[in-house]
């Protein structure tokens, strides 16, 4: 059987020519957060805040002020909160161990949670999923200008807010069995197949980072539902790395059960 490693070493299959299996490995942390405490409060208000709280769990991995070292590191992260019972929990995904001693017991509603994923994937497998994209899709318009100059286009980058439009930013992303990991538009594939119409998509509300850009508003949405596996390299690398845009405000990290 060819093989395929998430360091994208890949073994081809001589007898079909193909890659079949790929191996996953990666860690996840689960950090269930006091949200009454101040820096939780402040993390739920300002997206940026929230990004430093994650990275503050990897020191000394990359040198201070690497503009790059979330993506050095391989951390993604997602969070939801329960303002009924005022926890909030953080996962964290990283190719690198954490350490989260920094966070202090009032801090914690529940000891962190380390896991070491290593798994490997196979075309054919199934997984139920989860995730939260920012639906982003470029725009072109005309800034204005004097009458002797040429139409410039802006490109500027949109977030969907309707489910539907979610659903098909998705759907976009989605690899059958045979095509190639980029789309003829351009779009890069999961690695996987589904079913667009079993998809439940639902809209989050926007995040925004109040202290050094007021006016940003990243749009979410949250996917779940099944994927078929169609392309493993493709899809380790797109678990590894994570899908779309605002990767460092808590989207693109895809979580995954195999069904048995």
């Amino acid at each position: 059987m060819g093989t395929s490693r998430a360091d994208g070493h890949r073994e081809p299959d001589d007898r079909l020519g193909g890659v079949l299996s790929a191996t996953l490995i990666t860690c996840h942390s689960i950090l269930e957060l006091n949200a009454r405490h101040p820096e939780a409060q402040r993390a739920l208000l300002d997206a940026q805040v929230m990004h430093r709280l994650v990275m503050k769990g990897f020191p000394g991995w990359v040198e201070d002020g690497a503009r790059d070292a979330r993506a050095q590191m391989g951390v993604l992260h997602t969070s939801n909160v329960d303002l009924k019972n005022q926890r909030l929990t953080v996962v964290v995904q990283s190719s690198v161990p954490p350490d989260w001693s920094h966070l202090g017991k009032n801090q914690l509603a529940a000891e962190p949670q380390i896991m070491k994923v290593d798994q490997s994937v196979a075309i054919g497998q199934r997984f139920r999923f989860h995730t939260v994209v920012n639906p982003a899709r470029m725009s072109s318009r005309h800034l204005p200008r004097s009458e002797r100059e040429k139409p410039q286009p802006e490109r500027k980058r949109l977030s969907d807010t309707t489910a539907e439009h979610a659903r098909q930013w998705f759907a976009e992303r989605l690899q059958p069995l045979g095509e190639a990991a980029i789309s003829e538009r351009g779009v890069r594939r999961i690695g996987a197949d589904a079913d667009p119409t079993r998809l439940v998509v639902r809209i989050l509300p926007k995040l925004s980072n109040l202290d050094k850009k007021p006016g940003m508003r990243v749009g979410r949405a949250q996917v779940r539902g099944e994927l078929t596996i169609t392309d493993p390299h493709v899809f380790v690398n797109t678990i590894v790395g994570g899908l779309g845009h605002a990767k460092a405000y808590g989207c693109g990290l895809i979580l995954v059960k195999r069904i048995d």
